[in-house]
């Protein structure tokens, strides 16, 4: 029998509602979730609607891991980040359309709109390009999401942290949909951003109201995102 067969399941429903939601298209995204004294990580090369439980990696942080399946190619990031932050227990890498548009120019999502505090700060970061699969490239993901929930990743993609698979999975959708607006925005010149000290004022409201977070912070994946008010 395999350990911590419910985080492993969890994991699985994670990546096949990250495509289901149009926030990863194949098997290019990954997803990880704190079990034990290590973590979880997706196999990598293997497509999601193939995997079973028993597919999932066990991994310590250490960087070794059980069982015949390799890991996938972004462990690194998915360890650095667990080890860095225990406030968090599941990483969502994913290359979602808008938010890698924004990605292969650099750039991050500043505070247009004040949904972006859901992200943790008054903007979501862009960090610097490295190589897939380099700790580089882990390095400067970690840099970025300091005090944050997500990033996006230059020439690349996204991550988001989350404290269930169902929470990482509404955040994501959160970030693709602000990505797109800010695209969208820009046709008409570079939009109003918000002050940090009205950023800071909404994520204390949000914070008071648990804005933004589904009912059950778990690991039920969320099929979309908690609706705007």
């Amino acid at each position: 029998m395999v350990s911590h067969p419910a985080e492993r399941q969890a994991v699985i429903d994670g990546c096949l509602a990250m495509n289901r939601l149009g926030i990863n298209q194949g098997m290019s995204g990954n997803l990880s979730h704190r079990a034990g004294d290590g973590f979880l990580v997706t196999p990598t090369s293997m497509a999601y609607d193939a995997m079973t439980p028993a597919d999932i990696v066990e991994m310590g942080f250490d960087g070794t891991y059980l069982g015949d399946r390799r890991p996938s190619s972004e462990w690194r990031i998915h360890r650095d980040i667990l080890r860095a932050r225990p406030d968090v227990s599941v990483v969502l890498h994913a290359h979602p359309t808008f938010a890698t548009a924004l990605a292969v120019h650099g750039r991050g999502i500043p505070a247009f709109h004040y949904m972006v505090a859901l992200a943790g700060g008054e903007s979501i970061r862009c960090a610097s390009y490295a190589t897939f699969g380099t700790q580089e490239l882990s390095d400067h993901a970690l840099a970025a999401l300091d005090g944050r929930l997500a990033c996006l990743l230059a020439n690349h993609g996204m991550i988001v942290l989350g404290v269930g698979v169902g929470q990482a999975l509404a955040l994501a959708v959160e970030v693709e949909t602000l990505a797109r607006q800010y695209l969208y925005a820009q046709q008409f010149g570079e939009p109003v951003i918000l002050p940090p000290e009205e950023i800071a004022r909404v994520a204390e409201k949000m914070r008071r109201m648990k804005y933004g977070q589904p009912v059950d912070d778990g690991d039920a994946p969320e099929d979309t995102a908690r609706p705007r008010h």
